[in-house]
């Protein structure tokens, strides 16, 4: 069964400008705790795009690439890595050990920690994104939710199928496959995996590992496979 959880199943990485923090990652998971050391290697910081006047950036440790843009009151902490073409919009809040690929969003009221976004990726209005991995062209609806800790603590199991699978983890969030997309109001609880084009109905909670092309929806049965 492990071979569900590989990164392959879930990501195009070929266009990737930060491919290599998933070399040798065995579950897919295993991704979240290397993002800060990962930064402190590949990170060069420079300021390549527009920073608007009342943007605040507080560290040196910050990358912005060519044509990305900053909004005034959004606020990035260090380390981040913003990619090529990719817009941090008002009120956003970028708290640090953050991946962003090109052409990504994080919107209006949205707070981003800990947390990979592949190219093309929008978390653009209201949402929560902690310890977690966004694939390309991933849309997360206004007011997703990415919970990433139990209220009970102790450590993150992603259930499939009636087995577990320990991730080691005491904060996770999810991870969302290449295409997967979630309505508005979705939360998220830790550990969910989102096979890619999967699609989750607005106001829905979910939990576990959903497969690829995979329907999530409010009536039974609640898993359907997604019509081409």
């Amino acid at each position: 069964m492990r071979e569900l959880f590989v990164s392959s199943r879930f990501f195009d990485l070929e266009d990737c400008p930060f491919k290599e923090i998933f070399s040798g990652v065995e579950f897919v998971w295993e991704v979240l705790p290397r993002i800060g050391p990962f930064l402190e290697d590949f990170l060069k910081p420079g300021i390549h795009g527009k920073v608007m006047e009342g943007a605040f950036l507080i560290g040196k440790d910050i990358y912005l690439g060519p044509d990305s843009l900053v909004e005034p009151g959004a606020f990035i902490q260090g380390p981040a890595y913003i990619g090529r073409g990719s817009v941090v919009r008002h009120g956003a809040y970028v708290r640090g050990k953050v991946l962003v690929g090109e052409n990504s969003v994080i919107g209006h009221a949205t707070e981003v920690k800990n947390s990979i976004f592949l190219n093309n990726a929008h978390a653009a209005h209201f949402n929560y994104v902690g310890d977690s991995v966004l694939g390309n062209r991933v849309n997360l609806g206004a007011g997703t939710r990415l919970a990433n800790l139990k209220n009970t603590e102790g450590e993150v199991v992603v259930r499939f199928g009636g087995m577990e699978f320990p991730t080691g983890l005491r904060k996770f969030g999810a991870i969302l496959g290449d295409d997967s997309k979630t309505g508005c109001n979705v939360v998220t609880n830790p550990g969910t995996i989102l096979g890619r084009g999967s699609i989750v109905y607005p106001c829905l909670s979910v939990r576990g590992f959903i497969p690829e092309n995979s329907v999530v929806k409010p009536k039974e049965p609640f898993i359907i496979e997604r019509k081409s």
